[in-house]
């Protein structure tokens, strides 16, 4: 058995992906690949494949380092510290993180998404590397910027020399949102112009004329990286919309909370 993996080329020392629906042993709304098991899934298919996982990806399992996300802000190191600490202190400090750093080689620093957006960093210069949940809440908090002054104290990381894979998530056509949603970004000094439209209600067969605002998360993040210096040549997209395509990658929009996760690591390999 083997699962589908979406793999980005950040260059020589790194590897860096999102795992897809299939190849694993979860079942129904959790099939078939799911490595969270913060989500209701069965935890013998968890741990089966998070296995197979680290298996395909040559990592020892206890190297694959999963927070517990919040839609916060909180930004951890990893370093050996947190590998000698015992198993419930290591749940502990990944409790309420979305974004994890480390520069220690083989350990896969990941977030866990189903519409929400992964960005995953990588400084070859310093020899370090992030992953990074942006949900809506995290965007609007500017959790990239975060994550990349994060890097800056413990590494000595520069956005200019960083390049970043931005994973799959939901797309400006299918992410719907309340007025109050806009106005937060709005009142943020978002550049609400260029990632924002309103659309009709779908379904809507009262008013025909109701719309409502759509925000493109995918703008949102790629323009805080560029706002504090990453170049947007080395930003790449992958330009999928999981609410559109969840016969491929988990969208909690489409199928529930109660439901997979896409996982999304990057770990160096020297």
């Amino acid at each position: 058995m083997k699962p589908d993996l979406l793999e980005y080329d950040l260059g020589h020392g790194v590897r860096a992906f999102s795992t897809g629906r299939r190849g694993g042993y979860s079942i129904g709304a959790y099939a078939s690949f799911n490595v969270n098991a913060y989500c209701g899934d069965d935890a013998c298919a968890v741990r089966m494949n998070r296995e197979l996982l680290c298996r395909t990806m040559g990592l020892e399992p206890a190297r694959l380092v999963m927070p517990h996300q919040v839609h916060g802000v909180e930004v951890r190191r990893i370093d050996e510290a947190f590998f000698r600490l015992p198993e419930e202190e290591r749940r502990f400090v990944l409790e309420g993180v979305d974004a994890v750093m480390t520069d220690l080689p083989f350990t896969c620093v990941s977030v866990s998404t189903a519409d929400c957006i992964p960005i995953l960093i990588y400084d070859a210069r310093h020899h370090a590397v992030a992953a990074v949940h942006a949900g809506w809440r995290g965007t609007l908090q500017r959790i990239p910027e975060l994550a990349l002054r994060a890097m800056c104290d413990a590494y000595g990381t520069k956005a200019a020399d960083v390049r970043v894979a931005v994973g799959p998530g939901i797309s400006l056509e299918a992410f719907e949102v309340g007025d109050e949603v806009f106005e937060a970004f709005r009142e943020a000094g978002f550049p609400m112009q260029a990632m924002s439209r309103r659309f009709p209600v779908a379904g809507n067969i009262v008013v025909a004329s109701a719309e409502k605002w759509h925000l493109d998360l995918w703008q949102a993040n790629r323009g805080i990286l560029e706002d504090v210096g990453v170049p947007g040549g080395r930003i790449l997209q992958s330009g999928i919309c999981t609410y559109q395509h969840p016969e491929c990658f988990f969208s909690a929009r489409r199928l529930g909370i109660r439901s997979g996760r896409i996982l999304n690591g990057i770990f160096l390999t020297e």
